[in-house]
C-alpha cells in the first residue's frame, strides 16, 4: 500500500521534493520491514527455511536504507538550514529511520527460529508466538498510516493497542515456561523462543516510539518519558 505524507509549501519547489522524496523514503523502508513480518510469520507457519532465509538477507537493504535517509536528512540541513517544522520534520525522520531498522533486526531474529530449526516444540506456545505477530502486523501498519497521514489521533489509537500484546507476551511467557518445565530436552530451543517472543514484544515498543515521534512532528512536543494519559489530556484541549 503506497503511503503519501502531507507536507508544508515552500517558495522553493525543490525544498518541497525533496522533504517530500525524505518522508516517502521512511514509509518505503517501514514498508520493508512490514513485508519481513509478513514473511516471517508465513516461514514460521510454513516452516519454510527459503522465506526465512531472504528475510535475513532483505535486513541488509533495510540497513542500506538507513543509512542513505540519515545521509540525506544531513545533506538537506546543510543545504537547507530548515527552521521550525521542517526541522522537526528532519529530526523525527531520522529518529525513525533508527526505530524502524532496529524493528528489522528483531525481525531476523525471529526469523532464525525457521533457519536454525528452532521451531517452539509446543502447538500452544506456536500458535501464541503466531498470534501475538499478526497483532504486531496490525500495529505496525497503523503506525506507517498514522505517519503518513501526520494524524496524532490514529498515533495515539495505536499506541495504546501496546497494552494488549504485553498482556499477551506476558501470558505467553509464562505458558513457555509451563513447556519448558515439561520438555527440559529442547532447553536451547526454548531459549530461542524466548528471545522471538521478546523480540515481538520490543517491536511493539518500536511502533509506540514511532507513535511519539507523530506526536512530536504534528505538535511539536517531545513526549518521550511521558505518560501517555497525561498527554492526551494536554493535547486535546
Amino acid at each position: 500500500m503506497k503511503r503519501h505524507l502531507e507536507l508544508n509549501t515552500h517558495i522553493s519547489g525543490k525544498f518541497n521534493q525533496e522533504l517530500e522524496n525524505l518522508t516517502n523514503s521512511v514509509l518505503t523502508m517501514g514498508g520493508e520491514v512490514e513485508q519481513q513480518l509478513i514473511d516471517t510469520i508465513t516461514a514460521i507457519r510454513e516452516n519454510n527455511a527459503s522465506l526465512a532465509e531472504r528475510v535475513l538477507l532483505n535486513d541488509l537493504k533495510v540497513n542500506s536504507m538507513e543509512v542513505q535517509i540519515d545521509d540525506e536528512c544531513m545533506r538537506i540541513i546543510a543545504k537547507r538550514n530548515p527552521t521550525a517544522s521542517d526541522l522537526r520534520l528532519i529530526m523525527t525522520v531520522s529518529r525513525a529511520t533508527t526505530d524502524i531498522e532496529r524493528i528489522g533486526d528483531e525481525i531476523c531474529r525471529i526469523a532464525k527460529l525457521v533457519t536454525k530449526d528452532r521451531l517452539p516444540p509446543s502447538d500452544v506456545v506456536l500458535s501464541g508466538l503466531l498470534m501475538i505477530a499478526e497483532k504486531v502486523v496490525f500495529m505496525m501498519r497503523g503506525t506507517f498510516d498514522a505517519f503518513a497521514r501526520q494524524d496524532e489521533k490514529s498515533a495515539i489509537a495505536v499506541y495504546e493497542q501496546d497494552d494488549n500484546i504485553d498482556k499477551k507476551h506476558k501470558a505467553l511467557l509464562k505458558q513457555t515456561a509451563i513447556e519448558m518445565q515439561n520438555d527440559p530436552t529442547e532447553m536451547q530451543t526454548w531459549f530461542d523462543v524466548l528471545w522471538a517472543i521478546r523480540s515481538l514484544e520490543r517491536i511493539g515498543d518500536r511502533c509506540k516510539n514511532l507513535c511519539e515521534y507523530i506526536l512530536f512532528l504534528t505538535y511539536g512536543k517531545d513526549v518521550r518519558h511521558s505518560s501517555m494519559k497525561k498527554v492526551v489530556k494536554k493535547l486535546m484541549k
